[in-house]
């Protein structure tokens, strides 16, 4: 790489002498008379003054043969700056009017020669080959260029090329395109872009046609051997994102979809992903995360439990972005946790201190040793038993993992005064119809309680389903679709409120780093989703026909409708404009051990009916499923 820069600055040395040569004839042609050293000086300056500062502008660490407006508007820049620096020596008595031209025409012209160059050499770059006599041309071309250390076409020249062509002719697909082009061995070659804006059509961007989309626009598409379409657009409305993705689908085109987040600033490069269901959503996902949440972990000894699982796992890689002082895993389960930690080494190396901890959160012996080891400061507590049907069946251990664990976990805290406690719940804890929504729902308020007379700051965050956490719906379908089919849905009248994986993790982590105490976080989720809708879109994702939807009914504890977070006038807004604040009244230690014991007492009788009365009992929103749902369909 050093012998590319010091070959790239002899070649500006070349052409700024042979500029300086051009105004030595033009001086010597019009007869002006100049003294002994004149020419010799102001050359050396003039020289002096270019090479500095393309230096200092990181000119020559520039790979040009990927160089895009940036790079070519750093070069006029810091010639523009040689050239004011130089001016203001040439205001002298000394020096004349004719002078300041001569210097004015000297930059002009090394500035128009060396951005030539470049641009030559980057076209040369994205044609050269031996394929075509006007290809080979440009081989030699940058043969030339490189001094002769090209000698071959790039690694994955020989693979098969996708042609592509880009949906959205606006900042993002531009920017797409011009990273594809400049970037030879890719295997997609974009071909045109797509807009519905009159005014694109029929124009040209990097050299690219732009094609009106409609119906018709998908023929062209095939007279041009497209065979894969790329979604880059920075706001679409949804119903619009579904139309064209079926149009296109339909027609026999693969799709991907590129965003602003998927660029890969290790490579430089833009990554392409398959269209997901996450993007048949009826909403946009929703980036949370601000400068607070990166700002509050970084340095901090951070451990989290339930880390093997769907949300604890993306909350570990969340939070190693921060490189956080200390991560700590824990979980009961040894093989997710395991696999998280691999993740994080190979990604982090030893940039993130990782500490696996096999352990239950209702072990407080255990906990207190692990406390001791490594004096955790924030705690993000996301272990819990969520399977609603299964909890059904087995209240008494949901009860002792979710409530019990919670309050151990929570006296661990105060006794080794940790920071900051936050907890993982959700939205079946409003109003909940089932053992799962109100164990979480207790544990709402024994965490409520404890900011109350505790010296941990406390919070908890309430989000609504997960799409793609184990045990939801995606996994589920994909396995049916996968076995043939059918696909089977509780009920065709179900909504949901979704949110992604990693939605879900930065709304945890946003708002435990704004949290005072005692605030219980919630999210606007939006407009909610048919679970029959999903079914059918992602049918349709999949490629595979003839496969079934098939209702089986209403599991145990199951509603029609999840409640709406937001419904609720004691919210109040926080500065991320997603999330909110509801606060409820908080009970008194005694009330909460008063519920403890009738939970102890309910769980010491190994009686499955006996722990869900009491939950009923300790736990005053708790109804019957059969009874919402029956007011829900009289609404």
């Amino acid at each position: 790489m050093k012998k590319e820069r010091w070959q790239l600055a002899v070649y500006d040395t070349l052409i700024f002498a042979f500029c300086e040569f051009l105004l030595f004839l033009a001086v010597h042609h019009v007869g002006t008379k100049r003294p002994v050293g004149y020419f010799p000086v102001n050359i050396l300056i003039s020289f002096l003054l270019i090479m500095i500062c393309r230096a200092v502008f990181g000119i020559y660490r520039l790979i040009w043969r990927y160089g895009g407006v940036m790079s070519y508007a750093k070069i006029i820049i810091s010639d523009g700056i040689a050239f004011i620096i130089s001016s203001i020596r040439l205001v002298s008595p000394t020096y004349g009017s004719m002078d300041l031209l001569c210097s004015a025409a000297v930059f002009s012209l090394d500035l128009i020669l060396a951005l030539s160059m470049r641009m030559a050499y980057l076209y040369a770059f994205q044609h050269a080959g031996p394929d075509t006599k006007r290809s080979r041309f440009f081989y030699k071309l940058l043969r030339i260029f490189s001094g002769g250390r090209v000698g071959q076409k790039p690694e994955n020249s020989s693979a098969k090329k996708a042609n592509i062509a880009i949906l959205g002719a606006g900042r993002l697909g531009a920017g797409l395109a011009e990273s594809l082009l400049n970037s030879p061995d890719n295997i997609f070659v974009p071909v045109c872009f797509i807009d519905s804006n009159e005014g694109k059509a029929g124009r040209n961007i990097n050299g690219l046609p732009v094609l009106y989309e409609s119906e018709s626009t998908t023929e062209k598409l095939k007279q041009m051997n497209v065979d894969t379409i790329v979604f880059a657009i920075a706001n679409i409305d949804d119903p619009l994102r579904i139309k064209l993705y079926n149009r296109y689908h339909s027609a026999g085109f693969h799709i991907k979809i590129y965003d602003h987040h998927e660029f890969d600033s290790a490579n430089g490069k833009y990554r392409l992903r398959e269209f997901e269901i996450e993007d048949l959503l009826f909403r946009k996902p929703i980036d949370i995360v601000g400068g607070k949440a990166e700002k509050y972990y970084n340095g901090k000894t951070v451990l989290i439990t339930g880390a093997g699982g769907s949300i604890g796992s993306e909350l570990a890689r969340q939070i190693a972005k921060f490189l956080p002082k200390m991560l700590v895993l824990l979980d009961i389960c040894e093989n997710g946790v395991y696999d998280v930690e691999q993740e994080l080494k190979r990604e982090y190396g030893g940039a993130v201190d990782v500490h696996p901890e096999i352990l239950s959160v209702c072990n407080k012996e255990g906990l207190c040793r692990l406390f001791e080891k490594y004096k955790p400061q924030i705690i993000i507590h996301a272990a819990a038993h969520k399977h609603v049907p299964l909890m059904e069946n087995n209240s008494i251990e949901a009860i002792e993992n979710n409530v019990f664990g919670t309050k151990t976990l929570v006296d661990v805290c105060e006794k080794y005064e940790a920071e900051r406690f936050m907890m993982v719940s959700t939205d079946k804890a409003v109003n909940p119809t089932n053992v799962m929504g109100a164990t979480k729902r207790m544990c709402e308020m024994i965490v409520q309680s404890a900011s109350g007379y505790g010296k941990v700051k406390y919070s908890a965050t309430r989000f609504g389903n997960v799409l793609g956490s184990a045990g939801s719906v995606i996994p589920l379908f994909k396995r049916q679709i996968a076995a043939g089919g059918p696909i089977t849905i509780t009920d065709k009248r179900i909504i949901r409120y979704f949110m992604t994986i990693p939605e879900a993790s930065q709304l945890v982590l946003e708002s435990g780093a704004m949290a005072q105490n005692g605030e219980l976080f919630v999210l606007d989720m939006g407009q909610p989703v048919k679970i029959i809708d999903l079914a059918e879109n992602i049918i349709k994702l999949s490629g595979v026909r003839n496969i079934k939807i098939v209702e089986t009914g209403l599991r145990p504890g199951e509603k029609l409708y999840e409640e709406l977070l937001m419904k609720t006038e004691k919210l109040s807004k926080t500065e991320n404009n997603k999330i909110f604040i509801e606060y409820d009244q908080r009970m008194d230690k005694s009330a909460i051990d008063e519920k403890l014991a009738v939970l102890r007492e309910a769980c010491d009788s190994n009686s499955n009916d006996l722990a869900k009365e009491a939950l009923k009992r300790v736990v005053p929103t708790y109804q019957s499923p059969e009874k919402v749902n029956a007011q829900a369909l009289n609404v």
